[in-house]
């Protein structure tokens, strides 16, 4: 009967545990591998609110056979909308910014970057495990996007 009381005691300590660290707004501060696993982006906190830098890519360079003519040379912002920035490098580029924690595994009221196509989306951020984030870009209302899921960087 003592085990069986220890070992209820143990479960609810460690369901509370596992409570306490969802709810941690920085659970998602770290380094998070993209879905198509071609970037790395580092999110930070910075005056209350969660960013998100890209660290690492697979690919630095264009390829040979790049579209625009820049094979070999280092990858840029070359899609956005503001020609001042189509020179700034992809690594350390800003993707993600002004997220808040909202509950339980969500952040939103943030906005992502598309180097892609030089396009910002509305975009809110499910923790769906320690090493699962789900990333929702969207236009308007979250039925209208899109969601990547990114795994963590150990």
């Amino acid at each position: 009967m003592k085990r069986t009381g220890a070992l209820v005691g143990m479960v609810l300590l460690l369901c509370l545990a596992a409570r306490v660290h969802a709810q941690d707004p920085d659970a998602i501060v770290g380094r998070w591998l993209n879905g198509k696993q071609t970037a790395q982006v580092e999110i930070y906190k910075a005056d209350g609110k969660y960013f998100g830098k890209i660290v690492w890519l697979k690919e630095p360079v264009y390829p040979a056979d790049d579209r625009k003519g820049m094979a070999g040379k280092t990858k840029v912002d070359r899609e956005n909308p503001d020609s001042a920035r189509r020179t700034l490098p992809l690594l350390d580029l800003l993707l993600l910014r002004d997220f808040v924690f909202a509950k339980d595994g969500l952040w939103e009221k943030g906005h992502i970057y598309d180097p892609e196509n030089g396009k910002d989306y509305k975009c809110k951020m499910t923790l769906k495990s320690a090493d699962v984030l789900d990333v929702r870009g969207f236009v308007g209302i979250s039925l209208i996007g899109r969601t990547d899921t990114w795994t963590r960087v150990k």
